[in-house]
């Protein structure tokens, strides 16, 4: 391996999906390899090249992918094939997975990857043995030493699938306690056209696949299941249920996947209104929906505000959660206070700034052209007092350097605030922005 491509290497298992190119770039295969899919079953058998640029040219039409799964799906005529696992060197019999696989081995440099490459090489072997791996999402995300999903995400996903793994559900559609099984699904991909030098290629490049990027139902719903009454059962079952558990509905389920509807304290009224000694099917209404737990939350808002709930299925099709209004108002009231709690920080920290310094000395200490108070960031707060000049102009007492530390941790807060991730905002955040507001507002006036 050159030393370009041994620099280029080192970050591969930390952020992104390998490539083709990246096996070339590293050695491990040389432009115009003769590449094999074998379907035996059927008695078929497609031949490919590598490229120069890292493509996988079909013989048959010419057609070039960067993609090894798309390649395989057009060449098959199939939806979804992992290519990587489909296609070998002609000669050496060895697949592309296998070398992907090796280039992982000699990229793994410190500790903390080759736990994660071993970790997932592991998951990869139970899940290519029919026995996948069950972990709920924060242990998956333990295996980064992370505690909440973020600008991680993107990483986490390129590392399982350069172990051809992925989870189900999507680990980043459900909630922290929601369990996941990590298995080997063919590969999703998003397909654009465009003529290079006259061959038509496809620009399906396997890091650009996912772009869900959105608040789910799931995100609210941890799928453990709900409470649910048989349509056979009496209506005094369904009421003694709904009371013990302290349910405002119950799903009416005749098997997991074939919801009848919904009993309700409201339908319940509404059928003895009807009947004197009304049963359980008096009280079912049917007119409830349900949703699969990757349905984007803000299109379910307007049926939440009609029926106060929503029933949630998972990856199987089973009814297994249920998403209220009060869920919603909770969600985002525990992000709502914060975000307002930032803007009175902001608010205070500029006005001290205001009253104790002009802009242009501001300015020169950030080191960037600032034309106005409202425009100052966090990192420029924490450069203002950073600077022991600016400090001791404040008359502060306070310790500096807990006071710079405990700042670091609230831009770290505020930016996950307004990145807006779906995980519940720390305990403690509030309480941080607040305290550090006060004791501001108790300082102001000693500039």
């Amino acid at each position: 391996m050159t030393e370009e491509a041994s620099c280029r290497a080192k970050y591969l298992i930390d952020g992104r999906r390998v490539t083709v190119s990246d096996l070339l770039a590293a050695g491990l295969i040389s432009a115009g390899t003769e590449l094999r899919f074998e379907r035996s079953r059927i008695g078929v058998s497609y031949n490919a090249t590598v490229t120069a640029q890292g493509r996988i040219r079909l013989d048959h039409g010419g057609e070039e992918f960067r993609s090894p799964s798309r390649a395989a799906s057009v060449a098959a005529g199939a939806r979804a094939i992992d290519g990587w696992r489909a296609w070998k060197e002609v000669g050496q019999g060895r697949l592309l997975d296998a070398l992907r696989q090796e280039l992982l081995e000699g990229t793994a440099a410190d500790a903390k990857h080759k736990s994660i490459h071993q970790r997932l090489r592991e998951a990869r072997e139970h899940a290519d043995h029919g026995e996948p791996e069950r972990v709920s999402v924060r242990e998956l995300l333990l295996l980064w030493g992370i505690g909440q999903r973020g600008d991680q995400v993107g990483q986490i996903e390129a590392d399982l699938a350069n172990h051809g793994l992925t989870t189900s559900p999507s680990f980043r559609a459900v909630t922290l306690d929601t369990v996941v099984s990590l298995i080997t699904p063919p590969e999703e991909v998003v397909e654009e056209t465009s003529g290079i030098e006259g061959v038509r290629v496809v620009d399906d490049e396997e890091d650009d696949v996912d772009l869900e990027i959105h608040f789910t139902v799931g995100n609210l719903s941890p799928l453990i299941g709900v409470g649910f009454v048989n349509p056979n059962e009496s209506l005094d079952a369904a009421i003694t249920s709904l009371t013990l558990n302290n349910y405002s509905q119950l799903a009416v389920l005749s098997g997991a996947r074939n919801l009848r509807g919904a009993v309700t304290w409201r339908s319940i009224v509404n059928a003895f209104h009807r009947k004197a000694e009304p049963n359980l099917t008096d009280a079912i209404d049917a007119d409830v929906e349900s949703v699969p737990y990757y349905r984007d939350l803000f299109d379910v808002l307007p049926e939440l505000q009609r029926k106060e709930f929503v029933f949630v299925w998972d990856e199987t099709k089973a009814v297994k959660g249920i998403v209220t209004t009060s869920d919603v108002v909770r969600f985002f009231g525990e992000v709502s206070a914060p975000i307002l709690q930032v803007g009175e920080l902001d608010r205070t920290l500029r006005w001290i700034l205001r009253t104790a310094f002009d802009i242009e000395t501001v300015a020169q200490v950030c080191g960037r052209d600032i034309t106005s108070f409202e425009r100052l960031t966090m990192g420029d707060y924490k450069r203002v007092m950073e600077n022991k000049a600016m400090w001791e102009r404040l008359q502060w007492r306070l310790d500096r350097a807990t006071v710079i530390a405990r700042l670091d941790e609230i831009r770290d807060l505020r930016n996950k605030l307004l990145h807006f991730h779906s995980d519940p905002v720390p305990a403690d955040a509030a309480a941080k922005f607040r305290n550090f507001t006060t004791m501001l507002r108790q300082h102001r006036g000693r500039g």
